[in-house]
């Protein structure tokens, strides 16, 4: 299994769909740009957002496991792919990469 190095690159906001459809919520992400975990294993990083994680799992435990080159040729390197959460409000843009 190799290691696989997951970095928050881009946060996104939509404030004009906040107003229309979210209940006013405190702590919504705590995610920061630039910060960094590593999954081993293909396992879920202690801290990484449980629904951060189900977006991009299936291709954390695909390159664990020496997979790449998602939907032929996607990438520059083809041992990587960059995933979004799921929140419609502010998604964040997480780079995924194999580093051994």
């Amino acid at each position: 299994m190799k290691r696989v190095r997951i970095t928050a690159i881009r946060r996104s906001e939509y404030p004009d769909l906040m107003a229309i459809y979210e209940n006013p919520i405190e702590h919504a992400c705590e995610v920061t740009m630039g910060q960094e975990w590593i999954s081993i294993d293909g396992q879920r990083p202690e801290g990484m957002c449980s629904a951060a994680w189900e977006s991009m799992r299936t291709f954390v435990r695909a390159l664990a496991r020496g997979g790449g080159n998602f939907y032929d040729g996607w990438m520059k390197n083809p041992y990587s792919a960059m995933i979004s959460c799921n929140d419609g409000f502010r998604p964040v843009s997480f780079y995924i990469e194999t580093i051994d």
